[in-house]
């Protein structure tokens, strides 16, 4: 098959929730993608961080709660940047480990990466995402006082931080990571959606309180990138339509007149599928000859080869 320039964003349940299943998951989650480096494929890969930010963000709340004056706050975005950290040590050894034992010398490297978010997005107007621990209405009034968060009760659970999720502006270390793609080595890069930034006087960078949703930023680093191929990797083989009802309809290959058609009927979950199909979308209409799959995990070779997933393609 005809060499490709592919990003593969990896979903949380790649990764497992804590650092024992991190380590277990993610020697089994490299496999397919070592499958795709195998076949002579340029791969970057990105990666959520949904359980891993939630858990540092905990860890460094009760910190701050156990003694104020000598734990400040960890702001939202230096979580981000952590969690980067620690998945992208384990992916990279675990997949550099998994081409070595094919025989294949490749570097793998995971480059932290900042994304740059606008100021004025309308996200920040209305945050939503919820994160960190779970609290009383009382703790949660407490904590919005002292540290000006927005709080919201979370499905009966309890109250919750919640934070904006703005939609991705720009790469800030896109040249570095197509330095080092071009340079032939893997690249792991906007882990997490990538640490949310935003551009003020002097040219300097200030972390948000935000949470950037991964498809996006994985999109729009394809799209920079200039990929051929955006995979999307979830918990489902394929995207469908009637989602759980008697006329399900799994999608093969898709036109994005017909992804528009399917999101505008609301056929796609808000925060789950729906984020998916929008990204791969977006990459599929970006430029002549693109093509965006969703799939599972192990089926990612299948999926480029044509076997399965859904493919949104012109």
């Amino acid at each position: 098959m005809e060499k490709k320039r592919i990003v593969v964003a990896l979903g949380g349940n790649a990764l497992g929730k804590n650092l024992e299943e991190q380590m277990s998951a993610v020697r089994e989650s490299v496999k397919p993608i070592a499958d795709l480096i195998e076949e002579g494929h340029e791969v970057v890969v990105s990666h959520g961080n949904g359980p891993q930010v939630g858990m540092i963000n905990d860890a460094m709340t009760l910190l701050n709660q156990s003694n104020p004056e000598k734990y400040g706050a960890c702001p939202l975005s230096v979580c981000t940047a952590m969690s980067q950290g620690y998945i992208g040590y384990d992916l990279q050894n675990m997949l550099r480990e998994e081409l070595a034992n094919r025989g294949i010398k490749k570097e793998v490297s995971c480059c932290l990466t900042q994304v740059e978010v606008d100021a004025e997005d309308p996200a920040f107007k209305n945050p939503s995402k919820p994160i960190g621990i779970f609290m009383t209405k009382e703790e949660a009034e407490a904590v919005a006082k002292e540290h000006g968060y927005d709080v919201k009760e979370d499905a009966g659970r309890g109250y919750r931080r919640v934070v904006a999720s703005p939609k991705p502006k720009a790469i800030v270390e896109l040249e570095t990571i197509r330095t080092l793609v071009d340079a032939g080595q893997i690249v792991i890069a906007s882990g997490g959606g990538g640490i949310p930034v935003v551009r003020t006087s002097e040219n300097h960078l200030s972390g948000a309180a935000a949470v950037i949703d991964k498809d996006f930023a994985s999109e729009l680093l394809a799209e920079d990138l200039d990929a051929d191929y955006l995979i999307i990797l979830t918990a489902v083989e394929k995207a469908a339509i009637n989602f759980n009802k008697p006329d399900v309809k799994w999608l093969d290959e898709i036109t994005p007149a017909e992804a528009e058609q399917y999101i505008a009927e609301g056929q796609f979950a808000p925060g789950s599928m729906l984020p998916k199909v929008e990204a791969a979308l977006k990459f599929a209409q970006s430029k002549e000859g693109r093509t965006s799959l969703i799939t599972l995990l192990e089926k990612a070779k299948d999926g480029i080869n044509g076997k399965t997933g859904t493919r949104i393609h012109a």
